[in-house]
């Protein structure tokens, strides 16, 4: 059942970010260019900051281009 609400939630937010609609990238969110998107970093958009746990597979507080490509 969380694997199914993780889906739609990833759905959604792929679906009705106008961000995402553009094609927006790993790249935008990693704005100090670590190669991780901090959770100060994914609070620019409300809705990655929403699924931020959820996408944090490895639950270490950062989203790896990996993890972030669950969205895309």
């Amino acid at each position: 059942m969380k694997q199914l609400s993780t889906t739609i939630a990833i759905l959604a937010l792929a679906t009705s970010s106008a961000a995402f609609a553009q094609g927006v990238n790993f790249a935008t969110f990693d704005t100090d260019g670590d190669g991780v998107i901090s959770k100060e970093e994914a609070s620019a958009n409300m809705q990655l900051e929403k699924l931020f746990p959820e996408l944090d597979s490895d639950g270490n507080g950062e989203l790896s281009k990996e993890e972030f490509a669950q969205i895309q």
